[in-house]
């Protein structure tokens, strides 16, 4: 965790700590629930807290006796009497919408929507209020970790929201361009909700080719801003928008969203200080806030989705490398890909040429002479 944190890869080391909490909170409290190799049934745990207006469903995941996940979603508390058990009855239906279900639920309360029983009954999921024993255990753990997120100062999204005075920016969509000196430009429109990457709400974009990096991001977000008041895209509006860049990408994006009348908080994040621009001014966030850690894995992962987009479509555009004899499809992406464009191709010189599987002296040689 230490040494990715150290490479700047923010969202590996994430993952680290995530499991390494995992672990650490798990171990010496009833390793016995936590582990049953004779099962191979995949199994959620539900616990839901309320306290005032804020709510918090914790959810395990067991997978063949072990437990392998855990998350925790914050809500706004439902009005009326028994609200956990309404709450369970909503946070069901929504979150298993356009899930898998598993093999079976247990949960710390029984839901008070009949008509959520009896669909999660039709498609074959057991639904328990364990109280004792190993799956009872298993529902403690769960209330346990509900009952430190209700209010507490894990939550980096709730402090982003505060530290950007912004309404919770529970689903976040983060924004990158890439291109190689204006050519297969590129653009990458990645999803994280809760803090989590949410992979099937990611998105990519071909671009006209224009060495502008401003110009690039402003026609990205103006794509993605027109679909959602069009109502042509399928996702939710997100709470905020982030864009990789600084003061420059951030005004175009700006721009792109004023043009449209898509009203949806915009910052960026510049990668050479780590400062967040937001269009009221520069703010530097302390190296260790996890909402900071929570933007550069936003922007990080935009940042990897882009270019592995654009090296498809790099490897997919017509070269002068074409024209060279000895030069086929692999060897040419192999060319692209050591080298990055096919002007580094022309600087490199026979000797490093050379050195790329499939090029020998005379393919060497041709390409020197053709480019």
């Amino acid at each position: 965790m230490e040494q990715a944190s150290q490479r700047a890869e923010f969202e590996r080391a994430a993952n680290a700590r995530d499991r390494l909490e995992a672990v650490e909170s798990f171990h010496g409290e009833g390793g016995e629930a936590v582990s049953s190799p004779g099962s191979r049934r995949e199994v959620d745990v539900l616990a839901a807290v309320v306290e005032g207006g804020d709510a918090t469903v914790a959810r395990l995941h067991a997978d063949a006796g072990q437990l392998v996940d855990r998350s925790r979603h914050r809500l706004d508390a439902p009005e009326g009497e028994d609200r956990v058990a309404s709450l369970l009855s909503a946070f069901l239906t929504q979150y298993y919408a356009e899930r898998e279900l598993p093999d079976a639920i247990l949960l710390s309360e029984r839901p008070d929507d009949a008509d959520v029983l009896d669909w999660l009954a039709s498609a074959g999921v057991e639904v328990s209020v364990p109280g004792a024993g190993r799956e009872g255990k298993l529902v403690e753990l769960a209330l346990k970790n509900a009952r430190s997120g209700v209010g507490g100062a894990d939550d980096p999204v709730g402090a982003l929201g505060q530290a950007l005075d912004v309404p919770r920016p529970e689903c976040i969509e983060g924004f990158d361009v890439s291109h190689a000196q204006g050519k297969a430009v590129v653009g990458s429109d990645v999803c994280f909700v809760g803090g989590s990457a949410e992979k099937a709400d990611y998105r990519r974009k071909k671009l006209s080719d224009r060495n502008d990096d401003y110009a690039n991001m402003r026609d990205l977000v103006r794509w993605r801003a027109e679909r959602a008041v069009e109502g042509r895209d399928d996702r939710p509006d997100p709470d905020l928008l982030l864009i990789d860049g600084g003061e420059g990408q951030l005004a175009a994006a700006q721009d792109a969203l004023a043009e449209t009348g898509w009203e949806v908080p915009c910052v960026a994040l510049a990668k050479s200080e780590e400062l967040v621009v937001t269009p009221d001014g520069v703010e530097r966030f302390d190296d260790d806030a996890p909402h900071l850690h929570l933007l550069q894995r936003v922007r990080d992962e935009a940042h990897r989705f882009a270019v592995q987009y654009h090296q498809s479509v790099r490897d997919e555009v017509s070269t002068a490398l074409d024209e060279v004899e000895g030069v086929g499809p692999q060897t040419r992406r192999r060319l692209l890909r050591r080298f990055g464009s096919v002007d580094a191709v022309r600087e490199a010189g026979e000797a490093a040429l050379r050195d790329v599987d499939g090029v020998g002296p005379r393919t060497a040689e041709r390409i020197e002479r053709r480019l």
